[in-house]
């Protein structure tokens, strides 16, 4: 049953943290001149508008739930519509957007930290280590979507920097997240992930005095 609850609970971090992904890159858009994804509702911080059945939804609870599935977690939300010809610096502009997310997970793996150093001056382990899972877990995401497949951002950026047209792209992403999966099935992209992640999360946990 606790591992239910904790399945759970990392669940509902996940789907929160997406959520404030897809956020930053709207608010980004938005503030470069795009209000696109504002007029479509998705400049919010409402779940709902951003869930993607398989990135948000089933990949994740696979990776929870599943025998042998591990307690890696990764995932994604619905990308927000971004309209390049609205941007006032349409090639730099359209690689700040595309960065807006995981600078936001940064920027939430270093509020969770300071949250669970909270925890441990209120001597209150509970939210000490809830706030630690969840910034790893903000890292995560950080680096995962880096990764330059699509739907990932780090596939956003090598388009605006290559060029490259956005039928091209959307051709590309209409299978990404199969790739996705399996770029994640190659033996060393994981243990990668967790090193990059769990270093990161030593250096801020040291910022604040919390042991990682």
């Amino acid at each position: 049953m606790q591992t239910i609850i904790d399945g759970l609970l990392m669940y509902v971090g996940l789907v929160v943290l997406l959520t404030f992904h897809e956020f930053g890159h709207a608010w980004m858009a938005w503030k470069c001149g795009d209000d696109t994804a504002k007029s479509m509702g998705r400049c919010s911080l409402n779940p709902l508008v951003h869930i993607d059945l398989i990135g948000t939804v089933l990949l994740p609870l696979v990776m929870i739930f599943l025998p042998g599935a591990g307690r890696f977690l990764v995932g994604w939300a619905k990308p927000v519509p971004v309209n390049i010809s609205n941007l006032r610096n349409p090639r730099w502009d359209d690689i700040l957007v595309s960065l807006a997310g995981p600078w936001m997970n940064l920027a939430l793996a270093v509020g969770l930290m300071l949250l669970a150093r909270v925890g441990m001056i209120a001597d209150v382990e509970t939210l000490k280590t809830l706030c630690t899972n969840l910034a790893g877990l903000s890292l995560i995401l950080c680096f995962f979507n880096l990764i330059p497949i699509p739907p990932l951002d780090g596939s956003q950026v090598v388009r605006a920097l290559t060029g490259m047209s956005y039928e091209t792209y959307a051709k590309l992403a209409r299978f990404g997240f199969i790739a996705v999966i399996l770029v994640l099935n190659i033996p060393f992209v994981r243990p990668l992930l967790s090193n990059v992640t769990n270093s990161s999360l030593r250096i801020i946990g040291g910022w604040f005095g919390v042991p990682v």
